[in-house]
């Protein structure tokens, strides 16, 4: 792990990248870097996360700027800009059921080649896609997910990189961090090693690459 100021941070991400971003509605969700995304007009992303929180919150400042090429996502529902762009056809939304998502991230942090899931058999989600049937019943392949780069913001992070997250701004994240090439943390403290109870870290150091220094 190496502390690194937020322009350098996200300098390392190409226009053109994946990027999961952790959140939910915004919840957890690393504003100042996606902040930094904007000022240096990142362009051509793939953006994967939950939802694309609302204008100018969250991963609407990225849809606000033109950024997102393409978003992979749970439900835009509170992001009428997201909603225009898709049916202007300026960016491509792929929706996809919130468990079947983040068990598809869970999947490609793990090494697995991707999940069986029911979910949208039957419905316009299969359509594309291999069925298999198991013990009499029928279930959708649905392939792992990872990114060039995961952002994640974390409550405290120790001298080495171990996270943990507070309350429901955990969600996306730990998943996110696991499926990843490069990982850019952005914490609210960073605190000497041996405060966080081993028990207590829910991403550990070997995952993080850099972590936004304060000040």
């Amino acid at each position: 792990m190496r502390t690194i100021r937020v322009e350098d941070a996200i300098a390392l991400i190409p226009d053109g990248a994946s990027v999961m971003i952790g959140g939910f509605m915004a919840v957890g969700t690393p504003e100042k870097l996606l902040d930094e995304v904007v000022r240096q007009g990142k362009r051509n992303l793939t953006v994967i996360a939950n939802d694309n929180a609302r204008p100018g919150i969250g991963i609407g400042k990225l849809v606000n700027a033109g950024l997102v090429k393409k978003t992979i996502a749970s439900h835009i529902g509170l992001n009428p800009d997201t909603q225009k762009r898709m049916h202007d056809k300026s960016m491509q939304v792929e929706l996809v059921p919130q468990g079947t998502l983040i068990e598809r991230i869970r999947a490609g942090g793990f090494g697995l080649g991707g999940i069986l899931t029911p979910t949208g058999v039957g419905t316009l989600v299969e359509e594309g896609k291999q069925k298999l049937e198991v013990d009499g019943k029928q279930y959708l392949v649905e392939t792992a997910l990872r990114a060039d780069f995961a952002l994640i913001k974390a409550f405290l992070c120790d001298y080495s990189g171990n996270l943990t997250y507070v309350l429901t701004a955990r969600n996306f994240n730990p998943m996110m961090a696991m499926a990843a090439d490069t990982v850019i943390v952005e914490a609210e403290h960073i605190v000497p090693v041996g405060l966080i109870p081993p028990d207590a870290v829910a991403t550990p150091a070997p995952i993080v690459d850099y972590v936004i220094a304060h000040g």
